[in-house]
């Protein structure tokens, strides 16, 4: 249930991102902040769970892919090959310290 929380503050992440650069009006505006608390409430939520480092990992891991692949979508930015390469390195980073983080706590566990 805790990934969750990480997975749902990553898709608010997004949307702020995206308000960030795209809101103009009081609406759009207030939407944008509505986004980065509820983003931030889910993520300090997680952390009392997760490991802190490994939760902001994955949120800016999937936060950067999500945003990345929206703007590609929604805002006709340009694919490009190395933009997806560069995705993909981070996400085998995000995949990697989230491994090690599970291996260290069953280490710490069994002491």
């Amino acid at each position: 249930m805790t990934w969750i929380k990480v997975l749902i503050a990553a898709v608010f992440e997004v949307c702020w991102v995206i308000g960030l650069k795209y809101a103009e009006g009081l609406w759009e505006w207030s939407g944008t902040l509505l986004a980065i608390a509820i983003s931030f409430y889910l993520l300090i939520n997680a952390s009392k769970d997760l490991p802190v480092g490994t939760v902001y990992a994955v949120f800016v891991g999937l936060g950067t892919a999500g945003t990345v692949v929206v703007d590609i979508l929604l805002f006709n930015e340009p694919f490009q090959w190395l933009k997806v390469g560069l995705i993909g390195v981070l996400l085998i980073g995000v995949i990697g310290l989230k491994l090690v983080s599970d291996s260290h706590e069953s280490e710490g566990s069994r002491a």
